[in-house]
């Protein structure tokens, strides 16, 4: 009878605060460091992104390897995304002594994730991680953006910002988080998370966003073109989309000219617009001026 390796051991309140007392650590708002001590929180988190054995995860911020855990119980391997070099140090022992019949799935990568430009090993096809609410946005197009093969993920994020990721054009919480994950992926809530099960507490509510991958809208326009419109549409909340878009034009009859090619109203918002509609405004406007280069981080945080 063939023998399988034992499943992780999943870190609880104790065992979390025993690591961190190990590690003379103290968690850091700069890094946005709330450490989940609750294995039932992720085991849900694990089952909400429908992760399977065939899977490369990608975690970012995996912190004491509370999430880790959970993700090696079902994933083919994992490869952790981790900044603080304390952390990414003393994670792999973490995973030898809670997860030893998995160990050797799991690969620690000391990195930004919004300046990692690779990862090592086969492809990642899911994302799944509890992202540093300071730089959920950025990270999560960043690392959408680097990684082509993923095909779906969950990640936790502040609740405002999971409504945001996931509205639907003219609700309140539209804008460009909306906008550039919906270039990459069918994003929606995937539910809430309470205060309880982190360490420390954060003083927001959190929730969980589930995307699956989908090609992006058809369009001659490039994405850096299409999220430099999707940028100027949203600089001033409210604006009708002709006059938010007259500096990027260059004129106001420019931008109106822009938006008739591309079947867009000048006097509607942002707000109202989808990314196909965003997709052909840039396919208008490119085709009048030289739309400028983005900067390397995109302004994705309103």
């Amino acid at each position: 009878m063939t023998s399988h390796p034992a499943g992780p051991r999943l870190l609880g309140p104790a065992e979390v605060r025993q690591l961190a007392a190990e590690l003379d650590l103290r968690p850091t708002k700069q890094r946005g460091q709330n450490f989940v001590i609750d294995a039932n929180t992720v085991r849900r988190i694990v089952r909400e992104s429908a992760i399977t054995g065939d899977d490369v995860v990608v975690e970012v911020g995996p912190g004491l390897g509370s999430l880790t855990l959970a993700l090696l119980e079902v994933a083919r391997r994992v490869v952790a995304i981790e900044v603080d070099p304390l952390l990414a140090e003393r994670l792999p022992a973490t995973i030898a002594s809670y997860a030893p019949g998995q160990a050797d799935r799991f690969e620690v990568v000391l990195a930004d994730a919004m300046r990692v430009d690779a990862l090592p090993g086969p492809p990642p096809t899911a994302l799944v991680a509890n992202l540093p609410y300071n730089v959920s946005v950025p990270v999560l197009i960043h690392l959408l953006t680097l990684l082509p093969s993923l095909e779906r993920g969950l990640v936790m994020v502040q609740a405002e910002v999971a409504d945001r990721l996931a509205a639907p054009p003219g609700s309140k919480t539209y804008g460009v988080p909306s906008v550039k994950a919906a270039w990459f992926a069918d994003v929606r809530r995937a539910g809430a998370i309470g205060r309880n099960v982190f360490w420390p507490a954060p003083n927001v509510d959190s929730g969980l966003v589930a995307w699956t991958r989908r090609e992006p809208p058809e369009t001659t326009a490039t994405r850096e073109q299409v999220f430099a419109v999707v940028d100027a549409a949203f600089a001033q909340r409210r604006k009708q989309v002709r006059a938010a878009l007259r500096g990027l034009a260059g004129s106001a009859d420019a931008a109106s000219a822009a938006l008739e090619a591309a079947g867009v109203d000048p006097t509607a918002r942002g707000e109202v617009l989808d990314v196909t509609d965003f997709a052909r405004i840039a396919e208008g406007l490119a085709s009048l001026v030289e739309l400028p280069p983005r900067p390397s981080r995109d302004r994705v945080a309103e």
